[in-house]
This record gives structure tokens, C-alpha cells and sequence, in this order.
């Protein structure tokens, strides 16, 4: 009985311990559950801290978008064409009836959906030279002016002039002075200009009229011999060759002469584009063998030959274009009736659409114009279609504002060629 007692004692301190230790490993499961659940949510907790440092780093370093701007708006050729003749023709009054021609004219003919549009290879303008792009007298032409000094004044050569040179010097200054008229003074004056620098080689020639081009000019202020550009015509010039135009001088004076002119000039036409009246060339080991017959050599170089040979002024002009641009041009810009068939050959029977412009000299102030003589053109462009630029009206200068003209000066004497 005792024994058994004592067994029953001992299972129960072995269940009390059995429990204890369960007890007490339910508690440090439980314990270490909780550590777990801590560092997980404290781990998480610093996970979005250092997101949210990081977030708001790049948001302060990192700039704002820009909200995407539209594209800009392309303009038809249409709208170009009106948009950059209201810029470049700035020299040109609103009222300008020619302004306003030649911009519209310039929307039809670039706009591809028009009856009138004219592919870029055929926009062609020709344009004459003295009174139209560039002074035409003070008190005369450059050429007729250039042989006075030639003959007259320059030291190394009035010696050596001849009789029929010197004579037609004369004449020209009768006519500068006195308004007194010669016969056949054209043909004079161009032969003259060829004999009296036959010799020279063509660069001679040049370097001659660029030192000519820097003296100054007798009848203004401020402007020099190779400077009296009409700057409203530049400006024309500058517009067709924005809208693709191919632009050719087309002049009466000496060829050699308009191009040493254009030379270092603002005006941007190449020289074979310029056309003029025409001298002989020859080599030097030619002597009076015709050209058909003799053949340049390595010894020989190139000079002036001093016989004139071809007037290009009135039909001459139409011939010109003809043999040397090959097709009708759809613009044509002059001053005088010499100017007339280029004029009438552009705008008859055109299979294109065709203008034709004249410059009428009516500006007494700033420029040395004849009153008669714009009223004649002014008539003329009535008669014959073509538009009117007046020189006193649409344009609001003609050299720049630093250019005057200087008081006595009377009208011009020069006759038109």
C-alpha cells in the first residue's frame, strides 16, 4: 500500500514537469513568433521610409515635365509667299500698286493646286540694268561716264585717245552741260568704250571700272560711283530669288562693264547671267586673223580686241534672250521704251502667267528724275498693260536714308537708251 503511494507521488511530479516544460516551450514559441512579427514590420517600416527618401530625392532633383508644345503651324506656299513678301519688300509702301502685283502674283504661281502654278525651272525675270536696278544718270550712264573719265581725265591714257575718242567725249559732255544732242551718240559712245581699252586683258579691264567704282558720285552725298543701287529693286530681286527665280540682267550697256558693276556688289546674280551689249575678244598672238581661222595656243592670253559688235537695246534684247536663256521669262523689269520689246515679249502669248514692270522717274528729290519722261512711261504702261513703279511714291527711300541728293542738281539731260 505504502509503494503504491509512493508511485503515485512520483507520476505526478513527472505530469508537473511534463506540463512546466511544455508551458514553457508554448512561451518561447510564442516569444519568438512575436520577435519575428516585430523585425518583419520594423524591416517594412524602414523599406517605406527609405522608398519615400528616395521618392521625394528624385522628385527635387528631377525636373517637371514640360507640357509638350504645339507643333508649329507650316505655312502653304500660298501664305509663304504673302508672309515673305510683307518682310523682304519693307522699302515698298503699303500702297505700292507693283507691292502689291508681285505678292500676289508670287502666291499664285508657287501654290501647286493653281491653274497659274509655274514649275521652279521655268520662273524666270530678266531685268535691265541702269534706271531699273541701279542709277541710271549722274549726269549719264556709268559707260558714257566712264569714257569722259577715260579720255578726258585719266592721266595714263587722255595722251594716247584718238580724235574720234576724244570727239565723243566731247559730246557726251555737251550733252551732261548743255542738254546738247548728237547724232548716232550711242554708237559712238560703244565703240569708243572698246577702242579706248583694247589691250587690256579682261581682269585689266576689271580692276579699271572697280577703281572707277570708287570715286564719288557728282550729284549726291554720301554715295560712291559702284554703290547707287536702288535698294526697293534689290529687295525685288532678293523675293524672286527666295520663290526659286532664276534672275538675268539684261542690259544695253557694255556686258564687261555691267558685270565689273555686279561684281562686289549686293546684287547676287553670276556672271553668266548678265547680259549686255558686246565687244570683240581676241588673243594676243591673233592679230587680224579671223577667229574661224585661228586657234588659241599655251603662249597666247586673252584680251580686249577693240571693235564693237552688237547693240543690245530694243529687238536686241528679245534676240538676246532668246539665244542665250532659251525660253520666254514670266517677269520683266525696265525703265525706258527700250526696254519695251524684253516687256512685250514676255507677257505675249506666255503659256504662262506673265508680268511686266516699268520704272517711272518722277522722284526730283532723292533721285535725278525727269519729269517728262515719267509721264511718257506712265502713259505707255497704259497703253501697253504694264504696271508702274513710281520712284517718288512707292518706295520710301531709293540709295538709304544717309544718301542725299545735292541741292541744283536739275533734272536729268540724258537721253533714254
Amino acid at each position: 500500500m505504502e509503494r503504491e503511494t509512493t508511485t503515485s507521488i512520483v507520476w505526478k511530479y513527472i505530469a508537473i514537469v511534463l506540463i512546466a516544460v511544455t508551458i514553457a516551450l508554448a512561451v518561447a514559441m510564442i516569444t519568438l513568433t512575436n520577435s519575428k512579427l516585430k523585425s518583419r514590420t520594423v524591416a517594412e517600416e524602414t523599406t517605406a521610409a527609405v522608398s519615400e527618401t528616395i521618392q521625394e530625392s528624385v522628385s527635387e532633383t528631377v525636373p517637371e515635365t514640360v507640357p509638350e508644345t504645339e507643333a508649329p503651324v507650316e505655312l502653304s506656299a500660298t501664305e509663304m509667299a504673302i508672309e515673305t513678301g510683307n518682310s523682304m519688300l519693307s522699302y515698298w509702301t503699303d500702297s505700292a500698286l507693283a507691292r502689291q502685283q508681285i505678292i500676289s502674283y508670287m502666291s499664285e504661281i508657287t501654290d501647286e493646286s493653281s491653274p497659274n502654278f509655274i514649275p521652279a525651272d521655268r520662273r524666270i525675270a530678266v531685268f535691265d540694268f541702269d534706271g531699273t536696278l541701279f542709277c541710271e544718270t549722274d549726269p549719264n550712264y556709268f559707260w558714257y561716264n566712264l569714257l569722259v573719265y577715260r579720255v578726258l581725265e585719266d592721266e595714263s591714257y587722255k595722251g594716247k585717245a584718238s580724235k574720234f575718242e576724244k570727239a565723243t567725249a566731247k559730246k557726251i559732255v555737251d550733252l551732261n552741260e548743255k542738254g546738247k544732242k548728237s547724232n548716232n551718240l550711242p554708237m559712238d559712245l560703244a565703240k569708243s568704250i572698246a577702242s579706248s581699252f583694247a589691250g587690256m586683258t579682261p581682269e585689266e579691264f576689271d580692276a579699271y571700272v572697280q577703281n572707277y567704282k570708287t570715286l564719288p558720285m557728282p550729284g549726291y552725298n554720301g554715295l560712291l560711283r559702284g554703290d547707287s543701287w536702288y535698294l526697293p529693286m534689290l529687295q525685288i530681286v532678293n523675293y524672286l530669288q527666295a520663290n526659286d527665280f532664276t534672275v538675268y540682267v539684261v542690259s544695253g550697256s557694255d556686258r564687261f562693264i555691267v558685270r565689273s558693276i555686279v561684281k562686289n556688289s549686293p546684287l547676287n546674280v553670276p556672271m553668266r547671267q548678265i547680259i549686255g551689249s558686246d565687244e570683240s575678244v581676241v588673243a594676243t598672238g591673233q592679230d587680224d586673223e579671223d577667229g574661224l581661222e585661228y586657234t588659241f595656243t599655251g603662249k597666247d592670253k586673252v584680251i580686249l580686241g577693240g571693235k564693237f559688235l552688237r547693240g543690245n537695246v530694243n529687238m536686241n534684247k528679245t534676240t538676246a534672250i532668246i539665244q542665250e536663256i532659251g525660253v520666254p521669262p514670266v517677269l520683266s523689269f525696265g525703265n525706258t521704251m527700250s526696254d519695251a520689246s524684253m516687256a512685250m515679249y514676255t507677257i505675249t502669248e506666255n503659256p504662262y502667267k506673265s508680268l511686266a514692270f516699268m520704272l517711272c522717274c518722277d522722284d526730283l528729290e532723292r533721285e535725278n528724275g525727269n519729269t517728262d519722261k515719267a509721264n511718257a512711261m506712265y502713259q505707255s504702261c497704259a497703253e501697253y498693260n504694264w504696271i508702274p513703279v513710281s520712284m517718288k511714291n512707292d518706295w520710301t527711300t531709293i540709295y538709304g536714308d544717309s544718301v542725299t541728293k545735292k541741292v541744283g542738281v536739275d533734272e536729268a539731260l540724258a537721253p533714254a537708251a
